[in-house]
């Protein structure tokens, strides 16, 4: 008999905190009908338009049910790093490599994009707009592959895959069943996960995790700052009399709810991650 919810929650605070703000911005995305567009990573918005803080907003916006359900179970499945202090993974560890799995698999999306773009010549991905919590759910695959490759990854409470093989597997299973899925950004959690899990990228500590959260919410509340009134449809930032005080003003924006939007030629197309 398996133990009582909350003391699941409990034992996986970080992880079951990460699925409830997911699940709070789903609701809250469905309420307001906002779309891909409005909070998806794109090489156009995010470079060409300066829209850095996109990075954030795409890997904890999900559009479709589907889409956070299945990165959510496998999320809960992944929570067990937190009980594995005894190998020096735990809470803390849990916390520190979500961060730089959000922040460096977003960007090394957009420098897949900008070589397909720079060097091959296909502005197709200038366009492609990514939303989802995939490229960490599997950064944290790898890393517990690497790390615990007994473990099993249960997902829907249903499928079990050997953790050994479950990134590559769920990168060739989503990309059969779900085409839309980005197989980019997957793929660039799977790398920024071998490079956590193999030490290329290592020494994260609270001082540093502290320092690198407050970069990101100077970077995030600037670009927004810069290119949010005229760009993000549902925050509007209004002119006050005192510019130390910023005032941020929540709108409606319009219906965005679809899978994929080629509505004019040369418009964005939507991938999920």
């Amino acid at each position: 008999m398996g133990k009582p919810l909350i003391y699941e929650i409990l034992e996986k605070p970080a992880s079951s905190s990460v699925i409830g703000i997911c699940s709070l911005i789903w609701w809250f995305i469905q309420k307001r009908g906002i779309g891909y567009g409005d909070v998806g990573l794109s090489y156009e918005a995010a470079v060409d338009g300066g829209q850095y803080w996109r990075v954030i907003t795409s890997a904890f916006s999900h559009i479709s049910v589907v889409h956070l359900v299945f990165n959510m179970s496998a999320l809960w499945s992944l929570g067990v790093v937190e009980q594995l202090g005894q190998i020096g993974l735990g809470v803390e560890y849990y916390l520190h490599y979500t961060l730089v799995l959000v922040v460096l698999s977003g960007l090394l999306v957009l420098g897949f994009y900008h070589m397909m773009i720079q060097r091959f010549k296909v502005e197709y991905f200038r366009r492609v707009t990514a939303v989802g919590y995939s490229c960490v759910v599997f950064g944290w695959m790898t890393i517990l592959a690497a790390k615990q490759p007994s473990s099993k990854l249960n997902i829907f409470g249903v499928l079990s895959l050997p953790i050994s093989f479950a990134p590559f597997e769920s990168l060739i299973f989503t990309s059969i069943i779900v085409p839309q899925a980005s197989f980019i950004g997957h793929l660039s959690g799977i790398i920024v996960g071998y490079s956590i899990a193999w030490g290329l990228i290592h020494g994260m500590n609270n001082y540093w995790a502290i320092t690198m959260l407050g970069w990101i919410v100077l970077v995030f509340v600037l670009s927004l700052k810069r290119t949010g009134s005229m760009e993000l449809s549902f925050i509007e930032i209004e002119p006050v009399t005192d510019p130390s005080l910023p005032s941020v003003g929540v709108v409606s924006t319009r219906n965005g709810r679809t899978l994929q939007m080629d509505v004019l030629p040369g418009r964005r197309v939507a991938d999920i991650v």
